[in-house]
């Protein structure tokens, strides 16, 4: 894979971008989420806020953690689902499908983290 700039790859890239696009969205949970429970709601919003917030920080130091993460909020997110709306595949739909989406990409990006970590520890950097 061709370099862009430094030492990073264009997959590499893509992998933070991906970071930048979960800490973004993570906030977005956390602060309305945060807004919804002092209403009454579910807690649901901010706590998986806090989780994308640090996904989105590990990925962002290339860290395999980062995905790990997500991929566990993504599991929240569908228990959640399920016990909200049960297995109705109309209400399952805007509550898993764009997180699930996005599961997918960074169940991708794991290979590159790896070799970023990797490639991090091997230069002596922890």
């Amino acid at each position: 894979m061709p370099n862009i700039q430094g030492n990073r790859t264009l997959t590499e890239w893509l992998a933070l971008l991906l970071g930048v696009v979960i800490l973004l969205v993570g906030l977005f949970f956390l602060i309305a989420g945060a807004d919804l429970a002092m209403l009454g709601g579910s807690t649901y919003y901010a706590l998986c806020g806090i989780i994308l917030i640090a996904s989105g920080v590990f990925m962002l130091m290339g860290r395999t953690l980062g995905a790990f993460l997500y991929l566990g909020a993504l599991a929240y997110t569908w228990v959640w689902s399920l016990w909200e709306v049960g297995f109705s595949p109309v209400d399952l739909l805007p509550r898993a499908f764009g997180p699930t989406i996005l599961g997918i990409l960074v169940a991708l990006t794991i290979p590159v983290l790896r070799r970023m970590e990797s490639r991090r520890t091997l230069r002596g950097a922890v």
